[in-house]
């Protein structure tokens, strides 16, 4: 089922979580530039609107990807970093700051398979378009290689 949008929140007054951050930090500028209602439009016909429990927001699961993808991490550390970093949250359309972990690393996993193939190409898409000249260059990479899971040492 999709989720409810979340109602927007100030931090003080006359302050909200934007006016906390760097404007001109490169995920706040591809927050504006991104077309997000193409991936809510293209992706929701995968959700009952009645059945299920609620979905995560397909912003949050696509900035996931994004973010995943930006900075070559894997579903566990993309999901970790994402509870301690104000910049990803805002990219992920949060209103504050939330000092948990948005999801299990599973849940990005389902999405992608919830999406195929044509929602994964639409994302890498979007993420050239935004690239602007970048994305010109004749040589274009990609990584295929599956990421190893890093092990956290528990301190006494």
């Amino acid at each position: 089922m999709l989720s409810k949008p979340k109602p927007v929140s100030q931090i003080g007054f006359f302050s909200g979580f934007e006016d906390t951050l760097n404007p001109k930090h490169p995920l706040l500028q591809w927050t504006k530039i991104i077309h997000w209602k193409l991936f809510e439009d293209e992706f929701s016909k995968h959700y009952s609107l009645t059945q299920g429990a609620p979905s995560k927001p397909i912003r949050l699961m696509v900035s996931l990807l994004i973010l995943k993808q930006l900075r070559n991490l894997s579903d566990e550390s993309v999901v970790e970093q994402w509870s301690e970093n104000s910049y990803y949250q805002y990219f992920s359309e949060e209103q504050s700051f939330v000092p948990h972990t948005p999801c299990v690393p599973t849940e990005l996993v389902e999405f992608r398979k919830r999406i195929g193939e044509e929602g994964i190409e639409l994302i890498l898409k979007e993420s050239i378009r935004v690239n602007g000249k970048d994305a010109d260059d004749e040589n274009l990479s990609g990584d295929t290689t599956v990421q190893e899971k890093k092990y956290h040492v528990a301190y006494q």
